[in-house]
């Protein structure tokens, strides 16, 4: 095998129609090289599995000792939307499918302990109330 060459097997596949996808244990074999790039793993899988790289998600990768051969996870959904759906909110922002909202550590915190203070059914009114104005700053 050449420096470049990269081939993946994979494991344990099941169809998952509830959350319209198919999930997998993937093996990579990448000799020569020290891990291979989510990008060009969804590309080869895409291939593999005739659908767009932007519907397959990879993720939880271990190099083996000794490299040479990772394992990971991977999910295939059968569209965008049900990707959009059902992922959580920091694998979509790794896709480029959201943006990542920043606010600052303070207001966060402080918005916390306000909604610490506030008891019974005006609490979740009032942690909106505060975590508006944690945006907003």
């Amino acid at each position: 095998m050449s420096d470049g060459a990269v081939v993946v097997k994979t494991r344990k596949f099941m169809r998952n129609p509830l959350l319209q996808r198919k999930q997998m244990i993937i093996d990579i074999i990448h000799p020569g090289r020290p891990n291979v790039p989510k990008t060009e793993l969804q590309d080869v899988i895409g291939g593999m599995y005739k659908t767009s790289a932007k519907q397959v998600v990879v993720f939880g990768f271990r190099t083996k000792f000794g490299g040479g051969k990772s394992t990971g996870f991977c999910l295939i959904y059968e569209n965008e939307e049900a990707l959009r759906k059902f992922e959580p909110k920091h694998r979509l922002i790794r896709q480029g499918f959201q943006e990542k909202k920043e606010t600052s550590r303070k207001a966060m915190k402080e918005a916390k302990n306000k909604g610490k203070k506030i008891r019974g059914t005006g609490r979740s009114i009032a942690k909106h109330k505060a975590q508006r104005a944690a945006g907003a700053d």
